[in-house]
């Protein structure tokens, strides 16, 4: 058994009577763990290869802890805590970023994206909606929905309110992780599974989801949607939205560069290079005609907005007279179309 391994943690969490995994918390996911570490879970816990989550008790935690002590003195600290957990415990080994097979392998990846230790789309998340059941987000933690009823009315019995923040397969990323040096207004807009890099700051109506995110400074008052990653320094205004897919393509990244404005209710199905400016109320897709506009207001050409994707200090208009929606750079719209060209 090879002892490199993608990703290796050790968790607590939730199951249903059934024993289903409704969910997982990994307080210290690992990327690329030691060989020696991998080596010592192994032996503990029975680990054969390959992408594999295995449940172990309180009694193996402590052992592992003795193992590691020597190894990697924060995970032994952290397996010294869970061989005291009062819920069931389980450590996830991935031998690969491959598709994902248990709902504790959707959580660890999730974690690894909170955590900072992978940049969206980073790493496979194929399969993950039918892995992460969908549950009751309560006062009290994950209820699975068959026995929701009973957990009210058990709460009701006792003089307590069981609350219901959501009904979800996803749960607020704070819950899990809370990244260091980020604001954010309301930790209920901000899934588990979103990168939120240092600097950022989330307001009230803003809305980051899973395998998307901030680099870093910047600060977001509208919706940043799965596949988007946003550059250092940009301003997504409030009610902006931006899409995962381009229009007539496949899935890819929507990327916004640094120093990026995207007005209030603007919205983006292209990447954006450095420095763009989305005018407030443009949406702008990959198939939009676009007025290429020279430093004269000259109409040099019209393009779809998918071949000026990722082009730098790009300012994006609609004409109030015509409602054409116009393009105009700080450099030459010319040279801008002549590249363009000899690119296609």
């Amino acid at each position: 058994m090879s002892t490199s391994l993608y990703s290796i943690a050790f968790g607590v969490g939730t199951q249903n009577r059934q024993g289903n995994w409704l969910e997982v918390f990994y307080a210290l996911p690992l990327l690329n763990p030691a060989s020696e570490l991998v080596a010592k879970a192994a032996e503990k816990l029975g680990y054969q290869g390959g992408n594999q989550a295995i449940a172990f008790t309180t009694t193996q935690a402590a052992d592992l802890a003795e193992a590691l002590k020597g190894v990697d003195a924060a995970q032994a600290a952290l397996l010294t805590r869970l061989a005291e957990s009062h819920n069931p415990l389980v450590a996830t080994f991935l031998a690969e970023d491959a598709a994902l097979t248990s709902t504790p392998e959707a959580y660890l990846k999730l974690h690894l994206l909170s955590h900072r230790l992978v940049k969206p789309h980073g790493l496979s998340l194929a399969g993950i909606f039918p892995l992460l059941p969908n549950v009751a987000w309560t006062s009290q933690g994950a209820v699975d929905l068959a026995e929701l009823a009973e957990r009210q009315l058990e709460a009701r019995l006792k003089g307590k309110l069981l609350e219901v923040f959501s009904v979800d397969k996803f749960p607020k990323m704070t819950d899990y992780v809370v990244p260091a040096g980020v604001r954010i207004a309301d930790s209920a807009r901000v899934r588990l599974g979103a990168y939120i890099g240092e600097g950022t700051t989330v307001m009230h109506e803003g809305f980051v989801n899973f395998n998307g995110g901030t680099e870093g400074p910047g600060m977001i008052e509208g919706r940043v949607s799965a596949g988007v990653f946003v550059g250092k320094g940009s301003d997504l205004g409030g009610g902006c939205s931006t899409m995962g897919t381009l229009s007539g393509g496949g899935n890819i990244i929507i990327s916004v560069g640094e120093g990026c404005l995207i007005g209030a209710n603007a919205g983006i199905g292209i990447p954006l290079g450095d420095r763009n400016t989305v005018e407030a109320g443009l949406y702008i897709t990959a198939g939009t005609k676009v007025n290429l506009l020279d430093e004269g207001n000259a109409l040099v050409k019209v393009v779809k907005a998918r071949d000026l994707a990722g082009q730098p200090d790009l300012l994006f208009r609609r004409n109030s007279l015509t409602g054409a929606v116009e393009c105009k750079t700080h450099k030459s719209a010319i040279e801008l179309n002549e590249a363009l060209h000899a690119h296609n």
